[in-house]
């Protein structure tokens, strides 16, 4: 295992917690344009998508310097753990090109392909989002050496 070195512990919970943020930002948000209330979510939208920037530039940060760090848990755990983060890393790389799409068309006023297309964004962002802290929470705390 790769340890983490005390000058770069803060980085998985800030990660975490930018992941958190962003799911709360992303639920609320998506809530308001269900009451059509365009203006909040607008901004609870751009809150997502700056929130989720804070942890990208954390994360690589993080990883840049640290490595990987790898998964201690043994049985039963690893298959569940190494299928939610295949799957998370997989979408995460999507993501970033269907949120710039999506937020594309909102700023160009094209809503019906905003509409369109975030249809699809939005499950898929607020799954990225939800497994990060899943992820975090398995490497960290439930199964850490």
């Amino acid at each position: 295992m790769t340890a983490v070195p005390p000058q770069y512990a803060i980085f998985p919970v800030i990660d975490a917690t930018m992941n958190g943020i962003t799911t709360v930002l992303l639920v609320v948000g998506h809530s308001f344009i269900k009451r059509g209330r365009l203006a909040a979510h607008r901004a609870f939208m751009i809150a997502a998508v700056i929130s989720s920037a804070i942890f990208l530039c954390s994360y690589l940060y993080f990883h840049y310097h640290v490595g990987s760090v790898h998964f201690q848990g043994h049985g039963w755990s690893r298959p569940v753990y190494f299928t939610i983060l295949i799957s998370h890393v997989i979408l995460a790389a999507a993501i970033v090109p269907l949120v710039i799409i999506t937020l594309s068309f909102a700023i160009r006023e094209r809503f019906d392909k905003h509409r369109a297309i975030a249809r699809w964004t939005y499950p898929l962002w607020l799954y990225v989002s939800v497994t990060g802290v899943i992820v975090y929470i398995m490497l960290y705390h439930l199964f850490a050496a």
